[in-house]
């Protein structure tokens, strides 16, 4: 009983977080390699919410299974360590943990995450909204779970065999992170994402 409560209130305050999230204005901070980055202020915290987009021209059957697929993990940076599936189905969802290397003095990371995918049959926008998946797996003494964790990727055709790519969301770190660092390099994550995401999408090597 306890545990479905605290569940419960996790979600609620994600529900709420999410709401808030929307309703603010996007603030535009630079363009790099045709990768426009933005951030926006979120309700009741003093860290920031990212939003990355990018189009660039590929087929959305490979695209969408970078991003879904829990055989194309590979196009992931190298601070992300013991990537695990935990439960997989194609086109319905993937739950997986990671490390995440923290860079010193900073303690790493962990998190476990459920991933869901959704297609919309009429605009054939593809999304995945992942969350933080709960009581799974057991916590370490040595890492920082991340317990608050929002993000989205929104993959639209468009005409000419063009996509127009999203990524937003927010990460609370927790721990000894400061929020101005926090909200300093937070910039950094989708810029640095969509950029390895397009330059595996693009790349001769097929899917997995």
């Amino acid at each position: 009983m306890l545990n479905a409560r605290i569940i419960f209130c996790i979600s609620f305050i994600s529900l709420i977080l999410i709401s808030g999230l929307r309703a603010q204005p996007w603030n535009f901070i630079k363009e790099t390699d045709g990768i426009k980055i933005y951030t926006r202020n979120v309700p009741n915290s003093s860290l920031k919410a990212y939003k990355g987009e990018v189009i660039f021209h590929a087929g959305m059957k490979k695209t969408c299974s970078m991003v879904s697929n829990s055989r194309n993990f590979d196009w992931w940076g190298p601070e992300f360590l013991n990537i695990k599936v935990l439960g997989y189905e194609d086109n319905k969802y993937v739950n997986y943990y990671y490390i995440y290397d923290m860079p010193w003095p900073f303690t790493d990371r962990d998190l476990a995450v459920n991933a869901v995918v959704h297609t919309d049959t009429l605009s054939g926008i593809y999304t995945v909204q992942a969350k933080p998946l709960l009581n799974v797996v057991p916590e370490k003494p040595d890492l920082v779970r991340i317990t608050n964790y929002w993000q989205k990727w929104t993959i639209m055709p468009l005409p000419n065999g063009n996509i127009h790519l999203i990524l937003e969301g927010i990460v609370d770190p927790g721990g000894n992170v400061p929020a101005w660092l926090y909200n300093m390099l937070v910039t950094e994550m989708p810029l640095k994402t969509i950029h390895l995401f397009r330059e595996r999408v693009l790349s001769p090597k097929p899917e997995n």
